[in-house]
């Protein structure tokens, strides 16, 4: 199922983009389920600060992962509502919780760099890449790194 297309330039790559924290980040268009805007966040007891909760999304029990908290910033007090991404990992769903989702971009496989040395380490650990657009560096984030620890955030 992935989206990757061959074109004269190589094989390309198609990315949900949203932005965390002012920063633009992707998520392959392959690893997305679904965005919506998070209701009725119920709190996990106990849980990690980077669990915001569980929802219900059309019968499915979803985790709410707090991307902010995640990469170590702060929240965000500005008083928009949250919007959420739609992940899955090995058949359990969850949702990436973020500030505000924007396009979806195309872009050539061969142009994706490796993490830069002075990337932000709350980044470089969960990304897999970046690509430099007009001015602005996109972090491609790694959904399987960024839910790698979901087991033990729910245990925390």
């Amino acid at each position: 199922m992935s989206k990757k297309t061959q074109s004269a330039e190589g094989a390309m790559v198609e990315y949900v983009t949203a932005m965390i924290g002012g920063q633009l980040f992707g998520l392959p268009i392959s690893r997305v389920q679904d965005v919506f805007m998070p209701e009725r966040v119920t709190r996990v007891p106990l849980s990690s600060r980077e669990i915001s909760g569980v929802l219900n999304l059309r019968g499915r029990i979803v985790t709410v992962v707090d991307m902010r908290a995640r990469l170590g910033l702060p929240r965000d007090e500005d008083g928009k509502t949250p919007m959420a991404v739609g992940v899955d990992l090995r058949g359990e769903s969850y949702g990436l919780l973020i500030d505000q989702i924007g396009e979806v971009l195309r872009l050539s496989e061969d142009g994706k760099e490796e993490n830069p040395v002075n990337l932000d380490p709350r980044m470089a650990k969960l990304a897999g890449g970046v690509h430099r657009l007009d001015g602005q560096l996109m972090v491609v984030l790694d959904v399987d790194r960024v839910l790698e620890l979901a087991p033990e955030m729910m245990a925390a």
